[in-house]
């Protein structure tokens, strides 16, 4: 974003400084005898505002702080510290209770569908609003419809893209059931 900003405000004044001079030469052509009045301040506060003619500077690469963390390779970095402990229980689908390690880059661990979950979290992680969304609890206070989806229950611990997690899961209303099913395949689809 800096560097758009940066680069939509130093192009167009280089355009400008370019076709200033060469406006004032065409109108003092031979057939002029004296100076042609210039819209550009030669004097006042605005008068060093004229940038310097010359090559544009070229973009220096942003810190990973100012690009969002999307550097080339903030992908995998980030996907190698993905380690999560998932604790399932009372879903009613064979196998699908117990707890589980998942670890990503590359994919390990227990989890009976690491890679299906692993490529969950990097589409999640993938998008800002992932990012803070995924793992967040619902807030207090928030209108939910009163649907009981079960009395399945999840925990999940650990690490998610160099993030501390410590979140739990359940589907005792609308929004927790929304939220369950946003965590699928990293936690069981028990719909």
């Amino acid at each position: 974003m800096l560097r758009r900003l940066a680069l939509t405000a130093v192009v167009p004044l280089a355009v400008l400084a370019a076709a200033v001079p060469a406006s004032t030469a065409t109108a003092s052509g031979a057939a002029s005898s004296g100076p042609v009045p210039s819209a550009a301040p030669t004097s006042g506060p605005f008068a060093a505002a004229r940038p310097a003619l010359g090559p544009l500077p070229m973009p220096l690469p942003l810190p990973g702080f100012l690009d969002g963390g999307e550097g080339t390779d903030a992908g995998e970095a980030d996907e190698a510290r993905t380690r999560l402990t998932v604790s399932v229980e009372n879903t009613g689908v064979p196998g699908a209770d117990g707890t589980f390690q998942l670890e990503c880059g590359p994919t390990g661990g227990t989890h009976p569908e690491g890679q299906a979950a692993c490529d969950r979290l990097a589409e999640a992680g993938a998008t800002r609003a992932g990012r803070q969304e995924l793992f967040r609890e619902t807030p207090e206070g928030t209108m939910c419809t009163m649907i009981h989806g079960g009395d399945a229950f999840a925990r999940i611990v650990g690490t998610w893209e160099g993030r501390a997690v410590d979140t739990t899961a359940s589907r005792r209303d609308g929004c927790e059931i929304a939220r369950w099913n946003s965590l699928v395949p990293v936690l069981p689809d028990v719909r």
